[in-house]
Parts: structure tokens; sequence; C-alpha cells
């Protein structure tokens, strides 16, 4: 018999206390990931929520059942804004999001669905399911709206990139525990061979008494039983903790940038920081928002128009955060216009402003005449 059998036979205690849980708390880390995903795509989905589309005859804007559904009210159960920044969620995080046009005129977005892809032919899509609801039939490429964000790259890096974060992360957090970690022991005044089961179930009841009372109260105020003590070892909590605390925030942070400059985001934009703020949404708006919003006007009008109807002027135009503001603006629409360079209803669509009519005409002034033509009108009567 081995000498640990020999001990454990002598001292019942000793054998019995290896039965008593440890209590722990272990801390899951996958959070840090969703954090860093969720916090760009919500912001790039809420920025492109605030569009407006606009339909367009030629150069009128025309409000029509197509108008309401894309900027009221998709369907019955999702505002507008919803519904956008729904689609642009699961372009960005799924790659891909598929829109279906229903019978009703409505559109809904499916959560789950299969593409057979072909190379002469339109691919299809089959087992389409909205909600719990599933469409028996399939649908072609041309009765969809389906837009792709050719960036499937993005999941294999967040994740490859949380592989090396989530460790460091992870790390730091059970270092900030252990620093502010409450260490205490029960002591049992008994002997060793007089600890019976009854009195091991009272000690259990009173480990939990104490985890409980300090992890969940703000005071802790823990009853004395007859026979066991307890004592604490380390209150914990250094000066060192705020500098532990900003190390790992600075980790978070660094996790959400390197997402953010993998979607096109300006970090300083996501963190709010006001320094050299209109450089940052000049990137943003010229490397993310612009891309995103021809990529969506080129599937509407794919979709919603024939060939036909396009060539003859009808089309969707998306305006929102991208459009311009004139009065910051005033100086240059001054010069477009004053130089005769552009027609008055030329500079209004350039700004994201719909067209008037009466001002699609040239004007300009005196400054920019021909010397020839002021010198012709000049001069005294002979």
């Amino acid at each position: 018999m081995s000498i640990f059998a020999d001990v454990f036979k002598r001292n019942m205690e000793i054998r019995d206390m290896l039965d008593l849980d440890l209590l722990g708390d272990p801390a899951s880390r996958s959070y840090l990931k969703r954090i860093a995903i969720d916090t760009n795509i919500n912001f790039l989905a809420r920025t492109f929520s605030q569009s407006e589309f606009w339909v367009k005859d030629g150069n009128k804007n025309v409000k029509n059942t197509l108008f309401y559904k894309l900027n009221v009210r998709p369907n019955t159960d999702s505002s507008a804004t919803d519904f956008w920044q729904k689609v642009i969620y699961r372009l960005v995080y799924d790659n891909e999001v598929l829109i279906i046009k229903t019978d009703n005129d409505d559109l809904v977005i499916a959560d789950d669905f299969q593409r057979e892809e072909y190379a002469l032919y339109p691919d299809t899509f089959s087992n389409v399911i909205v909600k719990e609801y599933e469409f028996k039939r399939s649908f072609k490429m041309d009765e969809v709206i389906y837009l792709n964000y050719n960036n499937d790259k993005l999941q294999r890096f967040v994740n490859s990139l949380f592989g090396d974060y989530g460790e460091l992360f992870g790390r730091m957090m059970d270092s900030e525990l252990r620093s502010n970690q409450i260490r205490g022991v029960l002591r049992v005044k008994q002997g060793g061979g007089k600890l019976d089961r009854d009195s091991m179930n009272r000690l259990q009841k009173y480990a939990d008494k104490i985890y409980q009372s300090f992890t969940k109260s703000g005071v802790a105020i823990v009853p004395e039983v007859p026979g066991f003590e307890y004592e604490e070892i380390n209150k914990g909590g250094t000066s060192s903790d705020s500098s532990d605390s900003t190390k790992i925030n600075n980790i978070k942070k660094a996790f959400v940038d390197d997402v953010a400059k993998m979607i096109g985001i300006p970090p300083a934009l996501i963190h709010g920081d006001m320094a050299d703020l209109e450089n940052a949404m000049d990137a943003y708006l010229k490397f993310c928002i612009n891309p995103l919003v021809k990529k969506i006007e080129n599937e509407l009008n794919n979709k919603l128009f024939t060939e036909q109807d396009f060539l003859n002027g009808k089309k969707i135009k998306v305006v929102g955060i991208n459009k311009r503001d004139p009065v910051q603006n005033a100086e240059k629409i001054d010069k477009l216009i004053s130089s005769n360079f552009a027609q008055i209803n030329e500079v209004r669509d350039l700004f994201g402003f719909e067209h008037i009519d009466g001002l699609d005409v040239f004007l300009r002034t005196k400054n920019y005449e021909q010397d020839d033509q002021s010198s012709s009108k000049g001069g005294d009567n002979e």
C-alpha cells in the first residue's frame, strides 16, 4: 500500500477535504471579439440607416409606392431605419444579404437561404427562410435583391486576430483578478478523525455563504459558526490596479481599431475623438460609405428597373451622410455657377438637392466675360 493511502487512513480530514468544492469564478472572454465586431458594424449600419432613397424619373423626384417602401415602411414589421440597419449589419457580418420582394411589394430580409451558382444561367436561391416561414419556391437572381460585401476575409481576420488579442487579454484579466482576489482559509477546530459527513456538509454551506456574501454584497456580514474559523490571507488591491486596468482597456481599444481599419472606418470616429474630425469624416465617406452606397444603388437600379427604364432616366439615388453641406461649400458653389461651369440644377444635384423648374440655366458674372465682349460695348458715341 502506498504512503499516501496510509496518510489518508490516519487522517480522515485530509481525505474528506479533497471532496470539498473549490470555489472559482472563470470568466468567458469571447465577448471581446463580439464587442469589436458589433461596435464597428453597428456604427456603419447606423450611418447608412440615415440615408434617403430618391426615386428619380429624369430630373424629377417621384414619390410613389417604391419611394414609400424604401424610405418609410419596407414591410409590415419594420421601419425603414431598422430595415436598412439590419441589411448593412447582415451584409458586413455575413458578407452577403438577400432581400425578397413579396407579392404585395414588401421587402423582407432572408434569415437563411441556399444559393445555387451557374456559369451561363442566372443563379437561384432556394430554401429561403424569413423568420419562421420558408418559401416553397426558388428565386432567380433577377427576382431578388442580392448584395455581396466582397470581404469574406473579415471573419477569418477577426478570428485570427482574436487568437492573439484573446490570449493576451485573458492573461491580463487573470493577472488583474489575482491581484484583487480575496483569499481565505477555513480552519476546523475539531480533530482530523472527528470530521464526519455532517460536519463536512456544514463546512461546505459555510464556505458557500462566505463566497456569496463577498461576491454579491457591498457590505458583507458573515455568520460565525462554532467549530469553524474563517481567516482572510490577502485582501488584494495594489497601487498598480489603475495601470493594469488601463492596459486592459488599451487591448480592447486596439482590437476595435484593427477591425475598424479592416472595414474602412477611421478609429477616431469610433471613439469620438474630435481631433482632426473633418479629415476622418472625409476618409470615412470616401473609402467606406461611398463605395457601399454605390454598390446598393447599382443593385437596386438593376433589379427595380428594366434596362430601357434606366436609360430613359429612371433610377434610385441614395442621399444621406455623404450629402455635402452647402453652407460650408458656399464659395465653391458660387465659383461653379458664376464661372459658367455648371447649371444651377446641376450644382443642386451635386449637393443632394432636388431640381427646381427654371434653373436649368447657366449664369455668368461680369468678371468672367470675355474682354472683346466688354470692350465692344464700351466707348463714346461718335
